[in-house]
């Protein structure tokens, strides 16, 4: 990749912002401070339904927003947005507090949402390097993993006996975190072909429709994309620590867990430029699909196992890490400049539909333990990788 450019400039950017803004020291404790202020299974569904709310209601006002006023004024919008979610985690001691604060964690995300890889493909585009799109995002999220790596260990740690003071502390540090975040957004360059977009809004969201008619190989491989996602990085995502405690883990070696799993997620994200050299993207996302469904099943029969749940939490880490930047190559070389962030935020709609379907589906069965959540997440797994997909003037 070329230095002294807009797009290395963007990407050196977003992967410190990422940095910052991925620093959750309450993620590797999360669903236990969940049950301590009193959710159960089912609410923390409800949790998670709340999100998708929350990213429906705001997906096509803040792809306009990035597509019309550029990215930058997005990611700032949002980040302000999220600090304000997380703070509520303060007086979190009602289901409907929990509710919102979702609510507004999935419309914060929204403004990242589509605005992120438009800045980014855009920002490539003007040094003529589109083709290196996955390379990029691959890099930008393995900020995530690196953040996690200590993160993890340090939440772990402080919570290890699950207090309220304990809670207070990590909910604070986080938000100094998610500050830094918000003054680093501040130094983005927004490309000059992206944002800018002058036509009427109603205009604008027809185009993005169009963008997708036109080239509807995109759809499929976002439900491909997105049904694998939601019962790996959402479902068993927010009950791995439950799983993991159940099967006989100290609540203290989660931290550990984490950690393991992030830095496989890193060495993978960091990887994604040797991995599609030598092979075909299309066949990576399906082999880490059916790696995903397995996983799930697995999970769902030998969930009492701790070997077992150790084995899932890393290996589907692995898949998390892999399939996202395949895919925003994939899809991203197809999708049009102009109205790049609001299609993109118009196929995430559909996500959040998904979300509400899928949670509402696994929410019912929940009631009869892990085995048949899981068996549920393993089969809509299966259906999302089975969805056959094309790249499309992308593979040689």
């Amino acid at each position: 990749m070329k230095k002294n450019t807009i797009a290395s400039h963007n990407i050196r950017l977003l992967f410190w912002a990422e940095i910052f803004g991925s620093v959750r020291f309450l993620q590797p404790v999360l669903t236990l401070f969940y049950f301590a202020r009193g959710l159960d299974e089912s609410l923390i569904l409800v949790v998670l339904t709340c999100f998708s709310v929350g990213v429906l209601v705001g997906e096509i006002p803040t792809g306009v927003v990035a597509d019309r006023f550029g990215a930058k004024r997005a990611f700032l919008i949002g980040s302000f947005t999220a600090i304000i979610a997380y703070s509520l985690f303060y007086v979190a001691f009602d289901p409907w507090v929990f509710f919102l604060s979702s609510f507004l964690t999935g419309f914060a995300a929204t403004f990242f949402s589509g605005a992120d890889e438009a800045l980014i493909y855009e920002s490539l585009k003007l040094s003529e390097e589109e083709h290196l799109m996955d390379r990029a995002m691959g890099q930008i999220g393995s900020a995530t993993f690196i953040v996690s790596i200590i993160a993890v260990l340090i939440g772990a740690f402080i919570a290890q006996d699950l207090t309220e003071p304990q809670f207070r502390l990590l909910i604070t540090l986080t938000l100094v975190f998610m500050t830094i975040q918000f003054v680093l957004l501040w130094f983005i360059k927004n490309p000059s072909t992206q944002g800018g977009y002058t036509k009427p809004v109603i205009q604008q969201v027809t185009d993005g429709i169009k963008a997708i008619r036109r080239t509807p190989q995109v759809l499929w491989m976002f439900i491909n994309i997105t049904l694998v996602f939601i019962p790996v990085g959402a479902v068993f995502a927010q009950f791995d620590q439950k799983l993991l405690v159940d099967a006989g883990l100290p609540v203290f070696w989660i931290g550990l867990v984490y950690a393991i799993a992030s830095m496989i997620g890193f060495v993978a994200s960091r990887s994604i430029g040797w991995m599609t050299a030598r092979f075909n993207r299309v066949r990576l996302l399906f082999s880490t699909g059916m790696i995903a469904v397995i996983g799930l099943t697995a999970t769902a029969l030998f969930h009492a196992s701790l070997w077992v749940i150790l084995g899932v939490v890393l290996v589907l880490k692995l898949v998390t890490a892999i399939r996202y930047p395949v895919y925003s190559q994939l899809s991203n070389d197809i999708i049009p400049s102009d109205v790049r962030a609001t299609t993109i935020s118009l196929l995430s709609i559909l996500d959040s539909c998904f979300d509400l379907l899928v949670f509402t589906s696994i929410g019912l069965v929940a009631v009869n333990g892990f085995t048949p959540m899981f068996i549920g997440c393993a089969v809509i797994a299966l259906i999302g990788v089975l969805i056959p997909i094309q790249a499309k003037r992308m593979e040689a």
